[in-house]
């Protein structure tokens, strides 16, 4: 497996994530600085995990001043190194809230496929987990919404997906690279464990 190099190593899934990996054995590298392009090594993996910890509507500028900001600056780095592969987290869409979020992550999704790296674009609505637990609240929702034809398909788009489910498609991410492209990974596929 190619070394994989994290930016957000320290945050909500980047800390599990990368444990996973060195647990898997994996040569993984980590940094959270904006300027890393030299820190990249050549043919490696990049997994983007920055971006602004809860996210709300309230926080527009920053999805251009963190999460954009730092995708263009991870998508340069990649393609200065050579990377093999390039892991992004996005967002389910498109959404009825949380535009300006959604629309931070449409434009770093398009900076990723810009690069010609082979690249995996993973797109969980909302990941329940530590500290991010009140969504719970949404299950009954959820399962109504399901259980409706004419809202089944959305339902599942804008799904729930738990800490352990998003930890380990970041993990069969890395471990199954498209040799080519760009491959999502919407929320069925993240819960389902089906890369794509």
């Amino acid at each position: 497996m190619n070394p994989v190099f994290v930016t957000g190593g320290t945050g909500y899934l980047g800390r599990p994530f990368i444990e996973e990996l060195l647990a898997r054995g994996c040569e993984v590298h980590a940094l959270d600085a904006t300027s890393f392009c030299d820190a990249i090594p050549a043919g490696a993996t990049i997994v983007h995990l920055v971006g602004t910890p809860h996210p709300s509507p309230a926080k527009a500028a920053e999805f251009l001043s963190v999460d954009l900001a730092s995708t263009r600056a991870a998508t340069t780095g990649a393609t200065e190194a050579g990377a093999a592969h390039f892991v992004y987290v996005s967002v389910a869409h498109p959404a009825p809230m949380m535009k300006a979020y959604i629309a931070a992550r449409v434009a770093g999704e398009a900076l990723v496929s810009a690069t010609g790296i082979p690249a995996t674009i993973l797109r969980p609505w909302y990941v329940l987990g530590p500290g991010h637990r009140w969504p719970y609240v949404l299950v009954p929702f959820y399962a109504i919404l399901r259980a409706i034809p004419a809202t089944r398909a959305s339902a599942a788009r804008l799904g729930l997906v738990s800490h352990r489910e998003m930890i380990s498609a970041l993990v069969r991410a890395v471990a199954t690279a498209p040799t080519s492209g760009v491959r999502t990974v919407e929320v069925p596929g993240i819960r389902s464990g089906d890369s794509g």
